[in-house]
């Protein structure tokens, strides 16, 4: 195969100029684009533009993502641009990704070009649809990133005539500076999906802002919530793994929606322990308002919960201050959340299952939160606090 240049020398002037417009493109301002919809659509409306009869493009890339496998973006001429994710399904035999180009092109590592009216509806999952939207020549492009990842790119043309071997010259004088910009934005995208899985949003940012220096300490006043299932520890004696791990899945399901849903941030999982977070505005009575709704939400669901092993969850409330900082050792780092107030929601939370009861909260959160029934349980000495602290139940 010739080499990119050679192919972009044998190029017309005309469509010369058109390449190197394209190119430029997508190492200059594409690859600083935050919006991947508007560079698809910039590179086919330029690639049109030179002449090529281009009526479909496609990019796919792998993600690293809790719920999704893969991200497709699909341009289509007179419609534009759409977005599409394929979510992760536990056990999925991949019979669908089996049946399809990308594993062909992946395999062999060369592109795959179809001409469209000879091709068998079952040769590929996707040709049935594009003969029905009056497709009659496609071509898919392997792309292979340094990090190992294994992408696509692909076109399509509406054309009686199909693509030309000019128009494959054009694909080709491209490519690398498609492939390029292809693999700096998944890769951005990766990274902050990545952080962001792990850490949280609030840590994510600080993160890839440069807070990862040891004994940096950040402060945010919150309402501050912690939930703690009883008795894990007996409730998974005797579950294997597998179904331990499923059983925590479940309890984190009842629990975490509601506090994203009321604009709550998780901050950690420690086990069996949820710790999440409302950022306060001035006194913090909306704050502490959300952290309520989304704790007797949590637990509405755990009463619901139709599953097996039945578990109870203690909710611990507070107001005050949360302390994200980087402790560790050399290169290796935790950012982790710290300080009294957080451990105050902790002892909060235990106590919930001495008490037998779901939903507790310190004076401080009674104090932020202003007019809401609530009474008094009494003051106790919580492990590792200087001074009683008075419990409050909403």
């Amino acid at each position: 195969m010739a080499a990119a240049s050679e192919i972009v020398a044998s190029l017309p002037p005309e469509q010369l100029v058109r390449a190197l417009e394209v190119n430029d493109y997508m190492l200059g301002e594409a690859r600083q684009a935050t919006d991947a919809d508007i560079v698809i659509s910039g590179m086919s409306e330029r690639i049109f533009a030179a002449g090529v009869p281009l009526d479909r493009s496609s990019s796919i890339v792998r993600l690293l993502h809790a719920e999704s496998v893969a991200s497709a973006r699909y341009w289509e001429r007179g419609i534009g641009a759409r977005h599409q994710t394929f979510p992760f399904r536990l056990g999925d035999s991949g019979e669908q990704y089996n049946r399809s180009p990308a594993a062909v092109v992946h395999q062999t590592r060369e592109w795959l070009t179809l001409w469209l009216p000879d091709t068998p509806d079952d040769a590929y999952n996707i040709v049935p649809e594009l003969k029905a939207d009056g497709y009659t020549h496609y071509v898919m492009m392997p792309v292979f990133t340094a990090e190992g990842m294994s992408n696509t790119f692909s076109f399509a043309t509406k054309a009686p005539q199909g693509f030309s071997d000019s128009d494959f010259a054009f694909f080709r004088a491209i490519f690398p500076a498609i492939a390029a910009c292809q693999e700096i934005l998944a890769t951005r995208r990766i990274l902050h999906e990545l952080v962001r899985m792990y850490v949280g949003n609030e840590p994510h940012k600080r993160i890839l802002s440069g807070d990862v220096h040891r004994g940096q300490v950040t402060r945010i006043r919150s309402a501050i919530l912690f939930a703690d299932m009883r008795e894990f520890t007996r409730l998974t004696a005797d579950l294997s793994a597998e179904a331990a791990t499923r059983l925590l899945n479940d309890y984190y399901d009842c629990i975490v929606p509601p506090v994203e849903e009321r604009g709550g941030e998780v901050l950690k999982f420690i086990a069996d322990g949820i710790l999440a977070i409302f950022r306060a505005e001035g006194e913090g009575g909306r704050a502490c308002r959300h952290a309520t709704e989304a704790a007797r939400a949590g637990l509405a669901n755990v009463a619901s919960y139709a599953g097996q092993p039945k578990f109870e969850v203690g909710i611990g409330l507070h107001f005050g201050e949360v302390a994200f900082g980087n402790v560790g050792s050399g290169a290796r780092l935790d950012y982790t959340v710290i300080g009294r107030d957080v451990n105050l929601a902790s002892r909060v939370a235990t106590l919930c299952g001495t008490l037998k009861m779901p939903l507790l909260a310190s004076s401080q959160f009674r104090a932020a939160i202003g007019d809401q029934p609530c009474r008094p349980v009494g003051a106790f000495e919580l492990k590792g606090l200087k001074r009683p602290e008075e419990i409050i139940a909403l």
